[in-house]
């Protein structure tokens, strides 16, 4: 890490260049193909034990089954599993902000606070300053797997795993040669995306059922707002709107806390939460001190996240048919931290969030974050950041994938993680340092080959401890996706 130490961001092109080289003669790109079980390798199954110490006990079975469902699930679960094994690989010392677990599910479109649909990252639990190929692998290996799960050819996977590696070094040249603001405020929208697809369809790189796809998800992501999410979750009970019971995925706080008194000390302190939270969103003038809090329930999300404490809070504004949905998830230490040094936050939710705000071209309105809040009756305070439940999420169904289709989607999330990298790290040493060639490249499609058997056989011992009872097993009718 010594050559990005010693040179900084002000420092000349020409310099910086010359950091790039030699950062690339102390770690060649070819070292990163490598991957190798070690000898004393940590058990993975002794991490997934550590990690459920901290969640809810219920659910940890819940997160269990759903990653239970085949090896590319149980890859989006284990981030903790495969940063303890990057921390042992060959490291480039040029630093970004990580998203920490950049696998290809945690891509997609969300609307951004000019009211643009965009693509980019989603979910930043893990973010972390940290070597740029730590996401870039983690990256890599999610289309390996993927791939695998599909039934698609080593060729076929080879190509898709090469796209997002190409996508990646290509779009950070180009980010190292534009102007800095160019660079800063790069951004891939849908209408760019549907665009890039008519190109590509006239080359015969696309299809018409890719680009009808592409279009179908754009338009569904429109509709996946806060009033759709208000028809699905809340009814009306003794004339007052409630999030409705779906145990164990959504539990109302009342059912959690249990006592009447309990709940309404709950819903005092949200008020105060709310009020705390007002501060970290950045304006004088916000549209949230138009709400009011109404309601709350804990709500199981993701797959690795799955037993972290989750709650869905119903405010309205003008009236009941003016609602709004946040999200409070709480933050817990990166799974980065141990190998990498601890955060400098004051709290993992503000973490999270000047992560987010540092990756992403755009970024929700309401991303704030709230330390301290013990909504869950335990009286133990915990970290937390809070987003809207749903503003036009969209994204492509990982389990529908064709080959052709995953090329393209590859080289989408490659370019969309360089956009990232280039705004929180040194684009122009990263750029020199994985070159113009395909060296880069065929490293990553090298060591996600590799690490994706690792993950078979992690898997495998996974599913036997399981079976065996080591793990426990979910209750009947609890898993999802």
């Amino acid at each position: 890490m010594s050559a990005l130490a010693s040179v900084g961001p002000g420092a000349g092109f020409a310099t910086r260049r010359e950091a790039g080289r030699a950062a690339r003669a102390h770690t060649p790109r070819r070292s990163h193909a490598r991957w190798e079980t070690p000898p004393a390798r940590t058990d993975p199954l002794e991490l997934l034990e550590e990690q459920a110490r901290s969640r809810v006990p219920e659910l940890v079975p819940v997160r269990y089954e759903r990653m239970r469902t085949s090896p590319f699930a149980f890859y989006r679960g284990g981030a903790l599993l495969m940063a303890s094994d990057l921390a042992g690989t060959p490291q480039s010392g040029l630093i970004v902000q990580l998203c920490g677990d950049a696998h290809l599910s945690n891509f997609g479109l969300f609307g951004s606070a000019e009211r643009r649909l965009v693509f980019d990252i989603n979910d930043f639990d893990e973010t972390l300053p940290g070597p740029f190929e730590w996401d870039v692998k983690r990256l890599a290996t999610s289309f390996e797997i993927a791939g695998r799960h599909r039934g698609f050819s080593d060729a076929e996977r080879r190509e898709v795993v090469s796209a997002a590696a190409a996508g990646y070094r290509e779009r950070m040249w180009a980010a190292a040669r534009a102007s800095v603001l160019d660079a800063w405020y790069d951004t891939l929208d849908a209408e760019s995306v549907q665009t890039w697809l008519r190109h590509e369809r006239d080359g015969e790189r696309a299809t018409k059922r890719q680009m009808k796809t592409f279009d179908s998800v754009v338009a569904k992501a429109r509709t996946k707002d806060r009033m759709r999410a208000f028809a699905k979750l809340v009814s009306t009970r003794d004339g007052r709107l409630r999030i409705a019971a779906d145990p164990p995925l959504i539990v109302p706080v009342e059912d959690i806390v249990g006592e009447r008194e309990d709940a309404a000390g709950t819903e005092a302190r949200m008020q105060a939460v709310l009020t705390s939270y007002r501060a970290t969103l950045g304006t004088q003038r916000h549209p949230l001190s138009e709400y009011t809090y109404v309601h709350m329930a804990r709500k199981v999300v993701g797959v690795g996240s799955v037993g972290t404490r989750a709650w869905v809070l119903l405010l309205v504004g003008r009236d009941d048919a003016d609602p709004l949905f946040l999200q409070a998830k709480e933050a817990e230490a990166s799974v980065l931290e141990r190998f990498l040094g601890p955060s400098d936050a004051a709290s993992h939710g503000e973490r999270v969030v000047r992560g987010q705000r540092m990756m992403q071209a755009s970024s929700d309105i309401f991303l704030g974050w709230q330390p301290g809040f013990a909504g869950d009756g335990s009286g133990l305070e915990r970290d937390y950041y809070i987003r809207q439940l749903h503003d036009w999420k969209g994204a492509l169904d990982a389990e529908q994938m064709v080959p052709q289709g995953a090329v393209l989607y590859a080289r989408i999330c490659g370019e969309t993680l360089a956009r990232a990298h280039a705004r929180s790290g040194d684009r122009v040493q990263i750029a020199t340092y994985l070159g113009e060639s395909r060296t880069f490249d065929e490293a990553m499609t090298d060591f996600a080959a590799a690490y994706a058997d690792q993950n078979e056989t992690d898997y495998r011992a996974f599913v036997a401890a399981l079976d065996a009872g080591r793990l426990g097993a979910a209750p009947a009718g609890s898993g999802g996706s």
